[in-house]
């Protein structure tokens, strides 16, 4: 199974931006966290980070065909991008939407997400775990349809 990791804007300065909130592990430990978590569960992730709208709705798009699954941590525009959302609902892929924080429990504003409308499922305020516990509900989904399907 292979799955696509996108990361939305500002993820790139994890450790250095507002560490009371995101901590102090760097972006690059995130990646590797990510990696370390698929290759236990024998998945395959490709990962993106972009501050630029337009350039996750591309990947998106460019995952149709060649991913099985996204894992999306739109950041800050999972409250204001429709384009990811329909993005999103065009692929029709199987999509799990992360945050390292729990946008609920942060300014009113968080509490709206677009690209949530076109999640089955979301993972909040875990941190580094978040990511995990997606890509293991991706898994578990494969696993149940392959199952499903094999009887």
């Amino acid at each position: 199974m292979k799955i696509l990791v996108l990361n939305g804007p500002n993820l790139n300065l994890l450790g250095l931006r507002e560490p009371e909130l995101y901590g102090s592990r760097s972006y690059t430990e995130l990646t590797n966290y990510v990696n370390q978590t698929a290759a236990e569960l024998g998945l395959e992730v490709e990962q993106r980070q972009s501050n630029h709208e337009g350039v996750l709705v591309d990947w998106i798009q460019s995952a149709l065909g060649t991913a099985d699954a996204i894992v999306i941590n739109p950041a800050a525009y999972t409250h204001t991008s429709v384009a990811i959302l329909d993005a999103l609902k065009a692929v029709a892929l199987p999509a799990v939407e992360v945050h390292l924080t729990e946008p609920d429990e942060r300014e009113s504003f968080r509490r709206v997400s677009y690209a949530g409308l076109a999640c089955e499922k979301r993972f909040a305020g875990q941190g580094f775990l978040s990511y995990r516990l997606a890509l293991e509900y991706l898994r578990e989904k494969n696993l149940e349809c392959g199952m499903r399907n094999s009887e």
